[in-house]
């Protein structure tokens, strides 16, 4: 879903007056001078930075992608087990206090997959295809792991074939309309416009027998442009695995909702697989369009509405039948291992502070974009710390790396780790994430908005591969990313302002447990461009050495932003929030969200009265407790209650009773969409009643809201 808002006032803090703030110059070709938000000695700071900005060097990221990608690596393989031990390595050669942390998982890989169409007559299809084209050096590992989806559980159906197009509630709706019934059918859908796990989870709500997720050429195939290996786009015999987990009630390990899933945890604390509100209940598998054209080619019944038309040369029908297909799934589910690695350079002077810095490792086959062209770019930031540590820098706050495990089954190896350290947590500044850092030059981020400031501040002190500074490419590209095909990082609802946009943080990467659960203050970054490969075996280093970034320089420039984020938080004597911004974001969300009450129950149907009054109390706080921030104290203590005002105040966003139906998620102003997955919806519980006419619960869910913007003006009060 994505949703956009009126024009925003852009806060120029750059420019504004403050005594503490110095200049920081980038080593790029620009040589351009930018004031550092929040520092006493900004000449120290900016020494600091020039001398981190220097060191992440292309050719070693080429090194470690070739390395890290040189073998399939899903979650708990000894391959995985291998990328563990090399990141962890190069952790402690940079000089980082390092743990490999492991977690006991429940997880399903492959025993026997196929697809075949059993009628009518004389349509020949058996599947899935093995994945190949000529020239390809790594489509043959006899390790590369069949198509399949993660958290599917095994079972056998033979039905006839209805198409849903993407499978949203509206094509459902549509096929009401059509008078096609889906219960008891093999429902087949496409990939793209929301999360795989959402599209099985509302086919079986609707009682389908099964589900087929199939990539259609229009959406990241040869409609886009050449397919690999002449051009960067899917295959005919590409296939997108992934999990369909449905981890909108909680991500995780499906046996351990809200308890992190140590080896050493009671069998009696973990709940049976089939009580878990993430497993779904009917078999689906993944197709390529190659395997999936004979069932498109032979269905009968209406043509599709033309909207659903997709690439494939003759005209699309939604059945049912006359195709029948039978689908066998045999999965081998057990409780395996995962293996987070953790990297701590303590603290100086607020050790228990932690900035938190992640990027996942796993991958479903060899992953060179997602996710290990950030894994590259991570290990040449803490290439960067280290040589800082060298030279006798010591951060004041501790800096935290993570290299999670267990991501694409469901953001596992993350979501265990905050579970088992939320109490650490109360007082991280941050947490940075990473995942695809590099499919293309094109520069995009997500974040709550009292970071997007802080990002926009960072990218103009990173130099560009294309000259200039990062920020300054970024403007010039500053439509929405593309993320074709890539739906695990398609960046929810950019808002619309006068500066570069930064979109809104839903889910679908490790982000998700710190932000939503934790209520740490979170971002992600990425470089996109033409992207066709997700989640197949050609998602590998030929790829990404034709297509992707052949010179490693984007490489470079996502370790230098990466790295500088979690410098400049964890150096910072005033933390660099804007909460002026995040009032005048959530304003927006509320007048829009006034908007679709009144139609949709009428101008009296709600009193938005309250509401209204603690979002603007919020914004008047926020505006004091900025001019603070502009003029902070000398004292010690009181600049202490400052930063602990500016630290708390994300958190006392967070509702303790959770999300209506879905408790593990916790905060007021975002989460993932029940039926979209990835982009985000803002002021959740307001909106989801809304979408539903359940009138009562939007007006609870008003006053719950009302109270969580209520604890955070008074948090941001607190500084006096």
């Amino acid at each position: 879903m994505k949703q956009l808002f009126p024009s925003l006032l852009t806060l120029a803090i750059l420019s504004s007056s403050f005594p503490i703030a110095g200049s920081g110059r980038s080593p790029g070709p620009s040589g351009s001078r930018q004031p550092i938000f929040g520092f006493r000695d900004a000449a120290a700071e900016n020494s600091v930075e020039s001398r981190f900005l220097a060191v992440p060097d292309p050719k070693l990221a080429e090194e470690h992608l070739r390395t890290l990608t040189q073998a399939p690596h899903m979650a708990g393989t000894p391959e995985d087990k291998a990328t563990a031990d090399y990141v962890a390595q190069k952790f402690r050669e940079a000089g980082l206090d390092t743990e490999v942390v492991e977690y006991k998982v429940w997880l399903n890989y492959p025993a026997e997959i196929s697809v075949d169409v059993t009628a009518p007559a004389g349509v020949e299809m058996h599947g899935p295809t093995r994945e190949h084209v000529d020239g390809d050096p790594y489509d043959s590992d006899p390790r590369v792991v069949m198509p399949f989806n993660g958290m599917s559980p095994s079972g056998d159906a033979e039905a006839e074939v209805i198409y849903a197009n993407y499978g949203t509630p509206e094509d459902f709706e549509e096929l009401e309309k059509l008078k096609v019934d889906v219960r008891g059918k093999i429902v087949l859908v496409r990939y793209g416009q929301n999360f795989r796990g959402v599209k099985e989870f509302i086919a079986q709500e609707h009682g389908a027998a099964g589900v087929i997720i199939y990539s259609d050429p229009y959406d990241d195939g040869w409609r886009r442009g050449d397919k690999y290996p002449e051009g960067p786009w899917r295959p005919d015999t590409g296939v997108q695995r992934g999990s369909v987990g449905y981890m909108f009630e909680f991500p995780g390990d499906p046996t351990t909702p809200g308890v992190a899933s140590l080896p050493s945890l009671p069998e009696s604390k973990r709940i049976s697989p089939e009580q878990s509100a993430q497993m779904p209940k009917i078999p689906v598998t993944p197709l390529s369009y190659h395997d999936a054209r004979p069932i498109l080619e032979h269905l009968a019944g209406p043509d599709s509405p033309r909207e659903w038309q997709g690439s494939l040369p003759f005209t699309y029908h939604v059945g049912p039948g006359p195709v029948k297909v039978k689908m066998h799934l045999k999965q081998d589910y057990q409780f395996r291992t995962l293996w987070d690695v953790v990297g701590r350079v303590r603290g100086s002077d607020l050790p228990d502070e932690w900035v938190v810095s992640g990027n996942h490792r796993d991958a479903w086959v060899y992953g060179a974009v997602d996710p290990n062209s950030g894994t590259a770019a991570m290990l040449e930031a803490i290439h960067g710390v280290g040589e800082l540590l060298k030279s006798g820098w010591k951060p004041k706050r501790t800096l935290v790396f993570c290299s999670w495990d267990g991501e694409e089954e469901g953001l596992i190896g993350s979501t265990e780790w905050v579970e088992q350290h939320e109490p650490d947590l109360a007082n991280s500044p941050a947490y940075f994430n990473m995942d695809v850092a590099v499919s293309g030059p094109k520069f995009g981020a997500s974040a709550v908005p009292s970071l997007k400031q802080f990002l926009r501040d960072i990218a103009k002190a990173v130099p560009s591969p294309k000259g200039g500074t990062v920020y300054e490419a970024w403007q010039k590209s500053s439509r929405a990313r593309e993320g074709i095909g890539q739906e695990d990082y398609k960046p929810p609802a950019a808002q619309v302002t006068a500066d570069v946009p930064v979109g809104d943080l839903g889910s679908g990467s490790d982000y998700t447990a710190f932000l939503q659960h934790a209520g740490v203050p979170s971002d992600d970054i990425g470089s996109t461009g033409p992207y066709g490969v997700y989640h197949s075996v050609f998602d590998n280093f030929a790829w990404f050495k034709k297509f992707g970034d052949p010179e490693f320089t984007y490489e470079q420039e996502m370790a230098r932003v990466f790295g500088l984020q979690a410098i400049r938080m964890a150096d910072a004597d005033v933390l660099p929030y804007n909460y002026e911004e995040y009032g005048k974001e959530i304003a927006a969300y509320l007048d829009a969200a006034k908007k679709r009450a009144e139609s949709k129950f009428g101008d009296r149907a709600f009193d938005f009265g309250a509401v209204s009054a603690a979002a603007k109390h919020f914004q008047e706080a926020a505006t004091k407790i900025l001019a603070k921030q502009k003029t902070p104290p000398r004292d010690p203590a009181k600049l202490a209650q400052l930063n602990q005002a500016l630290r708390g105040t994300e958190r006392a966003l967070l509702v303790p009773e959770g999300l209506p139906h879905r408790p593990w998620f916790r905060h007021a102003i975002y989460a993932p969409g029940e039926y979209t997955g990835y982009a985000a919806v803002v002021i959740p519980g307001v909106n989801e009643a809304l979408d539903k006419g359940d009138a009562e619960r939007a007006r609870q869910q008003l006053a719950s809201l009302a109270a969580a913007l209520g604890r955070a003006a008074k948090t941001l009060e607190g500084s006096r």
